[in-house]
């Protein structure tokens, strides 16, 4: 899988691509909700980035996937600790997590993979449960 420089837009946002992809699917209400929030000028893309970082993201697992697996199967917690390394800075975390939130409630349902997403950069950035974020993901997945 390609690196991207430490908090780099394109980390970040590959971050949130993830959680797009998660669930098999990416639903236009998931776009949709990031662009009225602005997500991806707050993250330092131009109008195209995030649809480019989903699609290199998606690039990147089709390599390591194995015949008849999906995307995801390529993924592991070493993969998810990789990618959440390249985001340290706290308040870039907490952007994407609140991003990624906002992508993964878009369609009124909270998947598995989402939330094994959301709950991985929560736990590797320290952001626990009882962070404003944890909050809203934990509700959302009791909810669903």
């Amino acid at each position: 899988m390609r690196s991207y420089p430490r908090n780099s837009p394109e980390a970040a946002a590959r971050i949130v691509a993830l959680v797009l992809i998660a669930d098999g699917h990416v639903c236009r209400s998931e776009f949709d909700a990031l662009n009225q929030l602005d997500g991806p000028r707050e993250l330092g893309l131009d109008g195209d980035g995030l649809p480019r970082i989903v699609q290199a993201l998606c690039e990147d697992l089709l390599l390591g996937a194995y015949c008849g697996e999906s995307m995801m199967s390529s993924v592991d917690d070493g993969a998810l600790a990789s990618l959440m390394a390249e985001v340290d800075d706290p308040a870039l975390q907490r952007k994407v997590l609140r991003l990624a939130h906002a992508a993964a409630r878009a369609d009124r349902h909270l998947a598995e993979g989402e939330a094994l997403v959301l709950a991985a950069a929560r736990r590797h950035w320290g952001l626990g449960e009882d962070g404003e974020a944890g909050s809203l993901v934990d509700a959302e997945a009791q909810a669903a």
